[in-house]
């Protein structure tokens, strides 16, 4: 990600016109002739008063022989000169002053001067009025001039006279919660139930997804996430709140790319809700949660975009061992997203995320490919995820449905059948090779791979009728066997 860097452009400040107040709220001149405020009508230019922290102010030594510098022996000597007075006001006659210092701060306080209120009362033209004039016009113009720097400096931070963003005060926090549909709701059920699980073994290691779907401890994913762990490999589930617990594998299907593992020690987890995928919508949103590229908690979101791919689960192309019928979406998915839930707007699971298509391979391959998101990705259905998991946690080990026959793509449009195993199902059904399949049920079977896909989705022992080329149909039912896996 860039973040912008904008430049500060220089601003020069305009000079004020005569007779106005500059910014800053100090008095301008009113002209050459006026003399400037603070000084005598006399001429009388007064000392400088020097002040810098830490110093104090160093009276000549003829003036420090007819005059005593008032405050002139405390720490930083007085900032405030009378005309002819260097160094402070001038004590009253007969009378020693003692200048007031706070340590809690760098002011000086200043005691009136003995005689000061009946100079005023008296009208007389005395030091005493010009000073105490001088000091209730700076205690005026401090005042003033604080008052109008805090007022440029709320109103316009950069004294351009333009509105600021920066000056406007934070919104208040958001206190409702996430509206009921809502992405943000989706990932506020889901999330706590989604895992990162990170895999050693021989063959190499990696990390992949998974979720919670007992609170004990069982977590579905991808046969190809845990695969490496399969012959003395390690895993470690990461859990969305930061713990951490070991796992290891019930069982897997390779030829679904389904797996199951436990993790030990663990109790009160937060099941995922299983949906069901045989109702899906083209076009119906979708949310995906992972972890691509190792950003454990990753939500993105999309849409189906098209229902009953037939993918190779494993990668491989024209592999039948591992073709599913995936869910497609437009999701974004990634490698590390394998084996988390791709779930409907009810944050339900309708999916488990297996398989990217990747230009730079040029087929469907799975999560080890190196191609990122293009809009692309794949999901078994839940519907047959939850049986393989079911089967694995029972028995542990997959039930395969199959027909009992090798199976190719017809020149005209559908599946031909090879040799066909005695004592199969297709054989009993009566198919014979040679025969074209063109659909099952109400689902039209344009290729080999389409056929394959659509028997894996359905549990064996269930009767299904296929529609042959010459518009004949067959009624078989399904059979199941145990999945071996090395």
């Amino acid at each position: 990600m860039t973040e912008n860097d904008p430049t500060a452009q220089d601003r020069q400040a305009t000079p004020e016109e005569p007779g106005t107040v500059e910014r800053g709220g100090w008095p301008a001149q009113d002209d050459a002739s006026t003399p400037p405020r603070g000084i005598p009508a006399t001429g009388e230019q007064p000392a400088q008063a020097h002040w810098s922290p830490g110093t104090q102010h160093q009276p000549d030594a003829q003036a420090a022989q007819q005059q005593q510098p008032f405050g002139a022996e405390r720490p930083g000597g007085n900032p405030y000169a009378s005309p002819g007075q260097p160094g402070g006001y001038p004590a009253a006659p007969g009378t020693p002053e003692q200048a007031h210092y706070s340590p809690s701060s760098t002011t000086m306080m200043y005691p009136q001067p003995p005689g000061a209120q009946q100079q005023r009362q008296g009208g007389g033209k005395g030091p005493g009025k010009l000073v105490v004039g001088i000091a209730l016009l700076a205690l005026l113009l401090g005042g003033g001039a604080g008052g109008a720097a805090g007022y440029l400096v709320a109103g316009d931070a950069t004294g351009s006279g333009a509105t600021n963003s920066l000056d406007a005060p934070p919104p208040a926090k958001q206190t409702a919660n996430a509206p009921a549909g809502s992405i943000e709701s989706v990932a506020q059920k889901v999330l706590p139930s989604v895992v990162q699980l990170q895999v050693a073994g021989r063959a190499g290691s990696g990390e992949g997804s998974g979720f919670v779907i007992s609170d004990d401890g069982y977590i579905l994913t991808n046969n190809h996430v845990v695969e490496a762990a399969a012959d003395g490999g390690q895993i470690q589930v990461a859990f969305q709140n930061g713990d951490k617990a070991k796992a290891t594998i019930v069982g897997r299907d390779p030829t679904t790319d389904i797996a199951v593992v436990r993790a030990e020690g663990v109790s009160g987890l937060t099941p995922a809700e299983l949906g069901r995928s045989d109702d899906l919508d083209v076009g119906q949103g979708v949310v995906a949660i992972g972890s691509p590229f190792s950003l454990a908690g990753t939500v993105t979101s999309g849409i189906v975009s098209s229902l009953h791919r037939p993918v190779s689960a494993g990668g491989g192309g024209g592999d039948q061992a591992t073709v599913m019928d995936a869910v497609q979406t437009d999701a974004a998915i990634n490698p590390g997203n394998s084996g988390g839930p791709l779930v409907n707007m009810a944050g339900q699971v309708i999916g488990i995320n297996s398989a990217i298509y990747s230009p730079k391979s040029g087929g469907m391959p799975g999560q080890q490919s190196e191609g990122g998101n293009v809009g692309i990705g794949f999901a078994i259905p839940i519907d047959q995820a939850r049986r393989t998991a079911e089967q694995i946690i029972d028995t542990g080990k997959a039930q395969q449905t199959f027909i009992g026959a090798r199976v190719g793509n017809s020149p005209q449009g559908g599946a031909v059948l090879g040799e066909i195993e005695p004592g199969s199902p297709a054989e009993k059904a009566g198919l014979k090779p040679g025969d074209v399949l063109t659909k099952i049920g109400d689902r039209p079977i344009p290729d080999a791979n389409t056929l394959v896909a659509a028997i894996r989705t359905k549990a064996p022992n269930e009767t299904v009728t296929f529609t042959l080329a010459d518009d004949s149909t067959v009624e078989v039912t399904l059979g199941g066997k145990p999945v071996e896996v090395n």
